[in-house]
């Protein structure tokens, strides 16, 4: 659910959720000013735990985003990599196959770049996939023409072995951009966080306190669950994972091939 909305509706809707809960315990806790005797010490108690438990569960699901943000970046440099080493021992290869695989495999760093700029399981990002599928099979079917030609060379076998990777690099990185933190979990911090601020807004309120201590709370508390969503969501907001590694290499494929086609 979360994961469907824009940047600027997820900002709005925490900063509801978070305003509107604070708001309520702030005037609960006006209502019931007169009882500020018999409610201060177990809404004191109650408060300080909540605040206790939804900071560790905040840690958690921000660790969690973390832990998949950078899954994602090494699965981007993996995957140049991969397409690095295959681009160049495809130079390697006896034409015409030299050829057509190079080409090839231009274009698959191009879906690769594509991928990295659409949204993860939308219309865009099915069609990046589905077009590196289709060159990994003209490339596999090249590699195959290649061994039947040359089935002692070390060429075809080492070129074989690096497409076989790149093939791998792609699963690999479409499983981590579609691998993102439990819906679940970010419920429970955004009710957990909604809830504990109402708590010490209402705990502040019944004591006549001011709204200071609140707004700050409340304010650091939207700022990391905004950072939380952000790092899971890969293509958009402000945190994104880059595809420099990526650009880099299809700007090096610019250039005339480093090795001459074998005799």
């Amino acid at each position: 659910m979360f994961f469907r909305l824009t940047t600027w509706e997820l900002g709005l809707i925490l900063v509801a959720v978070v305003l509107g809960t604070m708001a309520i315990g702030l005037v609960l806790g006006r209502y019931l000013r007169h009882r500020s005797e018999h409610l201060r010490e177990p809404v004191s108690v109650l408060q300080a735990a909540l605040l206790g438990l939804v900071g560790l569960v905040l840690a958690f699901g921000l660790a969690l985003a973390v832990g998949r943000y950078e899954a994602r970046r090494t699965a981007v440099v993996d995957e140049a990599n991969a397409i690095g080493t295959t681009y160049l021992r495809a130079q390697t290869l006896p034409e015409p196959i030299r050829t057509q695989s190079l080409e090839r495999l231009v274009r698959y760093t191009d879906a690769s770049i594509a991928l990295s700029k659409s949204v993860p399981e939308s219309a865009q990002a099915d069609a990046a996939i589905a077009a590196g599928q289709g060159l990994q099979r003209e490339l596999w079917g090249l590699a195959g023409q290649a061994l039947a030609e040359k089935p002692v060379d070390s060429a075809p076998r080492l070129y074989v072995e690096t497409l076989n990777n790149m093939i791998d690099m792609q699963t690999v990185r479409v499983a981590g951009l579609n691998n993102r933190v439990p819906g679940a979990v970010l419920a429970v911090e955004v009710g957990g966080a909604a809830v504990a601020l109402a708590l010490l807004a209402f705990y502040l309120s019944i004591l006549g306190r001011g709204v200071g201590t609140v707004l700050l709370a409340a304010g650091l508390i939207t700022l990391l669950l905004l950072v939380t969503f952000d790092l899971d969501r890969p293509t958009r907001g402000v945190i994104e994972v880059p595809d420099t590694p990526l650009v880099n290499l299809r700007a090096s494929m610019e250039l005339p091939p480093a090795a001459s086609a074998p005799e």
